[in-house]
């Protein structure tokens, strides 16, 4: 009999069920009862499955976006784009692996692909300081920018990264400055951005590459300003806290829907993105398709101001009082 794989604890039993499945599988010639069985237990298991992904608390959905076989920036370029020719260096202190930046085509449309990678195994993941960019990531992600709109080509960026690196060499090299400087320049560029957040969306690191006409993320990554771990260190002075930090950062999709700090949630393959690498590329070339169609439509000064309108607007709300009147709050722009 086989042990049950690992996974997360909140799967425990969607495993059990794959651990029956499998050892009724591997053996030839089922009898009609075992046939039988075999497509009970596969019922059981698409329902049980979609029950707990309906109700993962934030918490489970950060462990869900950092899951080991979840598809990263490398793995969609295989599966939903055609001839990637990856471009290197900033020109000015050299080439971040965290930082991926290329062009490719994506149905009928040459692009440029921005995005973080993380690396599967141990010696990548070393090499790509696990999705953390130094500031020569974003000079790097700034300079392909720029020659796309020179070239008229439309930007997509993926976001999969805990946060900006953190070390003294990359504070030397002015991290806060180029991070500020890459949303200043996204901002301005008369050509169309699609960001899309696949993982993790962790503070600066994710902002520096996140400025776009449209704002997408999966179903289960997150979004955040800090993550879990560094918000429960600053409040409660322990990680042992970032399940309390999750939930009172209100990060995940459905909440950014809402907040408006997202366009649209694309959904994920039943039991999320890692389950199905392909089927998760599909739809999102198919959504990456649908929205550059739509953008395209516009002219490149209407692109920068509607990008520029859109982050501006960013955090508005409307406060009601007793007496029935209300007035809008926040960041209003004006003139």
């Amino acid at each position: 009999m086989e042990t049950t794989p690992p996974g997360f604890e909140f799967e425990q039993p969607i495993l059990d069920i794959e651990i029956q499945l499998r050892n009724l599988e591997k053996n030839d010639g089922h009898t009609e009862a075992e046939q039988e069985q075999i497509r009970q237990l596969r019922r059981k298991w698409t329902e049980t499955t979609r029950g707990i992904y309906a109700s993962l608390t934030p918490w489970q959905t950060v462990q869900v976006s950092r899951h080991k076989d979840r598809p990263y920036t490398k793995d969609y370029l295989n599966f939903a784009f055609d001839e990637f020719i990856e471009l290197h260096g900033d020109k000015f202190f050299g080439d971040d692996r965290a930082m991926l930046t290329g062009f490719a085509k994506l149905g009928r449309h040459k692009v440029l692909v921005v995005g973080h990678q993380k690396g599967r195994t141990y010696k990548e993941r070393a090499a790509c300081h696990f999705g953390c960019a130094h500031p020569e990531g974003y000079r790097k992600a700034m300079s392909k920018m720029k020659l796309a709109e020179k070239y008229h080509l439309p930007i997509i960026c993926f976001i999969d990264t805990p946060g900006a690196f953190p070390g003294v060499g990359a504070e030397e090299r002015g991290q806060a400055q180029v991070i500020a400087e890459s949303m200043f320049l996204m901002s301005q560029l008369k050509t169309p951005i699609v960001c899309v957040v696949i993982g993790e969306g962790g503070s600066g690191g994710a902002l520096g590459i996140g400025v776009g006409n449209r704002i997408a993320m999966l179903q289960h990554a997150y979004y955040s300003v800090i993550s879990p771990e560094g918000c429960a260190g600053i409040l409660w002075k322990s990680h042992q806290f970032a399940s309390k930090a999750a939930d009172a950062l209100r990060f995940t999709s459905s909440h950014l829907a809402k907040l408006g700090v997202i366009d649209d949630v694309i959904e994920e393959p039943l039991g999320g993105a890692h389950r199905d690498p392909r089927q998760m590329a599909a739809r999102l070339k198919a959504y990456l398709i649908k929205t550059l169609d739509q953008l395209l439509k516009s002219s490149p000064e209407a692109l920068a101001t509607d990008r520029y309108d859109k982050f501006r607007k960013m955090g508005t709300y409307l406060e009601q009082f007793e007496d029935g009147t209300s007035e809008l709050r926040g960041a209003v722009v004006t003139g």
